[in-house]
C-alpha cells in the first residue's frame, strides 16, 4: 500500500513549526523511552530509564548510578514495555510518565517537565512484570502483575511442583498525589497462572482493576502447547478498595522481601537507594468479595476498559471472537452469586452472566484495544496483520485496514482515558520486512500512523522507531510544552560537589582519591591543567555547568576512561570517575558542540608513577598552575 500526496500533507510539519502531540514509546530491549512528535513521526528525545545511556552519561555518572541499583546489585539494562501517563479524574494531567522494566521487575517514574527519570521501584515476589504499570483513575495506585508465576516466597523446589508451589502476585503501588513518589502498598497472592496485561477501571468501574491471565492449565514446559489447551482462561477482576479494607482489617501478612527503591533528589540532582526488607501480602482467599475470575477465550492478552468504564474488552490471542464483558452485569452476577466454581479461593463467574457481546470475525489473533470516544473501538490483530474498527454499541466490525506487519499493541492518543483524543491510531508493528532500506539482518522497528477522523481508517505515515515499541501513550503538546524546564538554577544546585563560581575551582587529595572541582562555561573548563595525579589514584571529576542559557549543555570526556562521557545540563553538576592506567599527559574535552570555540574547550591531566615527587597542582582563572 502507498500513501497519497494528501496523506503526506496531513503529516507535514513545516520547518520551525511544532507537532500537535507528544508520543512516548517504550524502547523494548533498549530499556528506555523514545519521544516522538505527532503527526510528523519525528524523533525528539530518548529518555534513559533502565539502561545505561552513554550519550547522556546516565547510569555512568556518580549522581545517576543509584537509579539502576536493585536487590541483585547494579543492573544496567532492562526490557521496557508499557508507558503510562498520569491521570486525574480519568484524564491525562501531564505530570508524569511511568514505565515498567520486565526482566528485573521494576517500575519507573519520569518527570515530564524535565523528561528525566526521577524514581525506580523494584517489585519483590514477581518475575517479569509484564502487566505493568497501569494507573487507577486518579493515579492513586499503579498496578502491576507477575508474568511468570514462581515460588512465593522464593525457595528451592522442583519445577514439577508448579501447580502446588508456584503463585502469581499482583502489586499495588501507592502514588503520592503531590510528588508522584511511589511506595509498595500491598500485594495479592493469586493462583499460579501467567498474568499478561491490566487496566484499572474508571467511571462506574472506578475502584476495580482487571488483569488478563493465560496458562490456567498451569503448564511449566512447552507452554505454546500446554498453555493453549483450555477453551477459556481468565480476567481477574479485583476490587482494590476492598483489598485496602482487608489490609486495614489485618488480613494481610508482612513477609520478608528485599527490593530497592531509588529516588532522585531534585535539589541536589543526586539519586540514592533505599533497600527495603518486607512487603505486605494478602492471600486472595483470605479477603472475601475482593477478586473474581471472568472466563475469557482464549489466552487473552489485552484487557481494555472503554471510556465509560462499562465495557471490559479482552483480546484472546487464539480466540475467534473479541469478548466484551459488562461491568454492570459482572456486579449483578457477583450479587447473585452466579458462580461456576472457584480456583484458589477465587470465585469464577459464569461467562454468560458477564458477557455483553462478542465481536464476530475480528481477524486472527486479536490483542489489544483502544477507543476513540465516539462509540468505536480499535483492536490490533497480530496474525492477520490488521487493525479492526468495531462499534461498542452493536459489537460489529465497521472497518479494517492492513498493517505492515504484524501489529502488536496499538495506541489512540488518550485512548485509555475518559475522553480519547480520537484523531489517530498508531500501529506498533513487530515486523517491517520490505518497508525500509535494508540494514543487514536486523531491520528497523517501526510504527504506522492512521487517520481515524472519518468513517474509514486511512494510512498516513510509516516511521522508524527505537527498540521494540511494545506500547505508547500520547498527549496534546499543550499539556506539557510550556512547562519544560530550560535550565537548573545554579544558585539552587545543592549537589555536595557543585562549584558555583570559577574562583572556587580546586583539586583535593585524600589518599588515593583525588577530587577535581571543575566548572564548564563557553568555552573552557577550569581547571584545565592538572598535575600530580599518580597511578593508582581514582580521580573524581565533579563538573558543574555554569551556563544559565537554554540548550547549552556541555560534555566531558577523558582519554582512556573505562566509563562514558558526561553530558551536563545548564546549572547541573555531574561526576565522572577516572582511574588512570598509564604514565603520561592525557587530554579531556567537551563532547557537545557548544560554541564557535568548542574545539578549544579542552585540557590536560599529567599522570606520574606512584610515589613520584610531582606536587598536586592546577591552574585557576588566570591560567597558571598553582
Amino acid at each position: 500500500m502507498t500513501v497519497d500526496a494528501d496523506a503526506a500533507q496531513s503529516v507535514y510539519v513545516a520547518p520551525g513549526d511544532h507537532d500537535e502531540l507528544y508520543a512516548f514509546m517504550s524502547g523494548g530491549f533498549s530499556g528506555n523511552v523514545s519521544v516522538y512528535g505527532l503527526p510528523s513521526g519525528r524523533l525528539l528525545q530518548q529518555i534513559p530509564v533502565f539502561s545505561q545511556y552513554p550519550e547522556k552519561g546516565y547510569g555512568y555518572s556518580e549522581q545517576t548510578k543509584a537509579l539502576l541499583e536493585t536487590s541483585w546489585g547494579f543492573i544496567p539494562w532492562d526490557d521496557s514495555h508499557h508507558p503510562q501517563l498520569s491521570v486525574t479524574g480519568g484524564e491525562q494531567d501531564g505530570r508524569w510518565l511511568f514505565i515498567n522494566g520486565m526482566n528485573t521487575p521494576r517500575v519507573a517514574r519520569i518527570d515530564l517537565a524535565t523528561m528525566e527519570t526521577d524514581e525506580i521501584l523494584e517489585l519483590p515476589h514477581t518475575a517479569g512484570s509484564h502487566a505493568s504499570p497501569f494507573l487507577t483513575e486518579n493515579s492513586e495506585y499503579l498496578v502491576s502483575a507477575t508474568r511468570f508465576s514462581v515460588p512465593t516466597v522464593q525457595r528451592d523446589v522442583s519445577i514439577r511442583a508448579y501447580k502446588e508451589q508456584f503463585a502469581g502476585v499482583l502489586s499495588f503501588v501507592r502514588l503520592d498525589p503531590e510528588h508522584g513518589r511511589m511506595s509498595l502498598a500491598f500485594q495479592v497472592m493469586m493462583p499460579g497462572f501467567d498474568y499478561d496485561l491490566a487496566r484499572a477501571g474508571k467511571g462506574r468501574s472506578h475502584g476495580w482493576a482487571f488483569f488478563t491471565s493465560y496458562n490456567s492449565e498451569q503448564a511449566s514446559t512447552m507452554k505454546e502447547i500446554g498453555a493453549s489447551q483450555a477453551d477459556k482462561d481468565f480476567i481477574a477482576a479485583i476490587n482494590w478498595k476492598r483489598a485496602e479494607a482487608c489490609v486495614a482489617e489485618g488480613k494481610a501478612k508482612t513477609i520478608p522481601a528485599r527490593y530497592a527503591h531509588n529516588v532522585m533528589d531534585h535539589s541536589s540532582g543526586v539519586a540514592t537507594t533505599h533497600m527495603q526488607a518486607s512487603s505486605v501480602m494478602l492471600n486472595a482467599g483470605d479477603c472475601p468479595n475482593m477478586v473474581y475470575f471472568l472466563p475469557t477465550p482464549k489466552s487473552p492478552h489485552g484487557t481494555d476498559i472503554d471510556p465509560t468504564g462499562e465495557l471490559i474488552v479482552a483480546g484472546g490471542k487464539l480466540a475467534t471472537v473479541i469478548p466484551v464483558h459488562s461491568f454492570s452485569k459482572m456486579i449483578a452476577a457477583i450479587e447473585a452469586r452466579d458462580f461456576d466454581g472457584e480456583i484458589g479461593g477465587v470465585p469464577v463467574l459464569k461467562y454468560e452472566a458477564t458477557i455483553a457481546g462478542e465481536v464476530q470475525n475480528p481477524g486472527l489473533g486479536p490483542l489489544h484495544t483502544e477507543f476513540d470516544g465516539t462509540g468505536h473501538a480499535y483492536t490490533s490483530v497480530f496474525i492477520s496483520s490488521e487493525i479492526v474498527k468495531w462499534s461498542t454499541e452493536t459489537f460489529t466490525v465497521v472497518d479494517r485496514v492492513p498493517t505492515y506487519y504484524s501489529v502488536g499493541h496499538l495506541m489512540v492518543p488518550g485512548g485509555d482515558t475518559k475522553t480519547p483524543y480520537g484523531k489517530y491510531v498508531i500501529a506498533l508493528n513487530k515486523i517491517t520486512k520490505d518497508r525500509y532500506l535494508p540494514t543487514g539482518p536486523e531491520l528497523t522497528q517501526s510504527a504506522q500512523l492512521y487517520d481515524i477522523s472519518g468513517p474509514r481508517m486511512r494510512l498516513l505515515l510509516d516511521f522508524p522507531t527505537v527498540g521494540e515499541p511494545h506500547y505508547a501513550q500520547a498527549l496534546p503538546a499543550k499539556l506539557i510544552k510550556d512547562r519544560q524546564v530550560r535550565v537548573f538554577a545554579i544558585a539552587e544546585n545543592n549537589d555536595p560537589y557543585a562549584t558555583k563560581r570559577v574562583q572556587d575551582t580546586r583539586v583535593q587529595r585524600r589518599g588515593t582519591r583525588v577530587d577535581v572541582y571543575m566548572t564548564a562555561i563557553r568555552s573552557n573548563f577550569m581547571p584545565d591543567n592538572i598535575e600530580g595525579i599518580q597511578l593508582g589514584d581514582s580521580v573524581f571529576f565533579h563538573v558543574t555547568n555554569l551556563e544559565q542559557d537554554w540548550d547549552v549543555p556541555h560534555g566531558f570526556a577523558m582519554m582512556g576512561n573505562r566509563n562514558a562521557e558526561l553530558l551536563i545540563m545548564p546549572g547541573r553538576t555531574r561526576t565522572l570517575v577516572w582511574v588512570p592506567q598509564r604514565v603520561g599527559v592525557y587530554p579531556f574535552y567537551c563532547t557537545d558542540f557548544c560554541s564557535a570555540l568548542h574545539q578549544e574547550m579542552q585540557g590536560y591531566v599529567r599522570v606520574s608513577e606512584r610515589g613520584a615527587n610531582v606536587p598536586l597542582a592546577w591552574n585557576g582563572p588566570n591560567g597558571t598552575l598553582r
